[in-house]
């Protein structure tokens, strides 16, 4: 009896931080570089910090069953042969590094569209959302196993993006939306200094809040909205373009 015990005990322990599936497909008519981003210190996904994904594709690998504050976001119009710093090779979410995004410090450069997962082992809730926090530039969607709420941006923003957020590439055209905060700077759109509590930085307070919201109601909009949950560990599928 106490050797069953011992062994579902670890048997227990093991399912609760087993490895999860992550899929990422794009459903854009462009190629696109998706980056993934892990916080130093923390456990990392099995995949290149940065690969290419043509239309159509889509390629799955393993995360970390408790992998925390990890992102993944889309690049666009890269050219990693260019002379210049990883950031400034993509026209969007450039990261430090070029093709595969340094780990230290190799986040995106915005405006850029973020899929956000911190999971938990075990039946505490996975936290999962589509962040415009850093702006937007690509739609997308997350889709999770076990019945679990989708969260994601389907639209495109960057089509009617107010005239002080665009972002344009060299030839004129809009390829990403800056938020308010990245935008201006100011406290009350980046829930930083004096604005920096739920009461001091409301969302009604914000600029461009309404755009954003409006335009992709299932999305994480400022530095307090509420995320994604899902009660047990979750397989989950990252479309671009959905």
């Amino acid at each position: 009896m106490q050797l069953t015990v011992l062994i579902s005990l670890a048997a227990l322990a093991l399912t609760a931080t087993a490895d999860r599936t992550i899929t990422v497909r794009n459903k854009c008519k462009q190629t696109i570089w998706p980056a993934i981003f892990t916080p130093p210190g923390f456990p990392a996904p099995k995949v290149d910090t940065g690969f290419k994904l043509a239309p159509g594709g889509h390629k799955s690998f393993k995360v970390p069953g408790n992998w925390t504050s990890g992102r993944i976001w889309g690049r666009t119009g890269c050219d990693f042969g260019k002379k210049v710093p990883g950031p400034l090779q993509c026209e969007t979410g450039g990261c430090n590094g070029g093709l595969k995004c340094a780990k230290q410090g190799g986040t995106g450069v915005p405006p850029a569209t973020l899929a956000e997962w911190t999971l938990k082992p075990g039946n505490v809730p996975d936290w999962y959302d589509v962040s415009l926090v850093d702006g937007f530039n690509l739609p997308m969607r997350i889709d999770a196993t076990q019945g679990c709420h989708a969260a994601g941006c389907g639209a495109n923003l960057n089509t009617h993006c107010p005239a002080k957020l665009q972002k344009k590439n060299g030839k004129g055209k809009v390829v990403g939306c800056l938020s308010s905060c990245v935008a201006t700077g100011l406290e009350k759109n980046c829930c930083s200094g004096s604005h920096n509590t739920p009461q001091t930085c409301p969302k009604s307070k914000v600029d461009y809040y309404s755009y954003f919201k409006k335009g992709c109601p299932n999305s994480y909009v400022y530095a307090y909205a509420a995320l994604w949950t899902c009660a047990k560990p979750a397989d989950y599928t990252l479309t671009f373009c959905p």
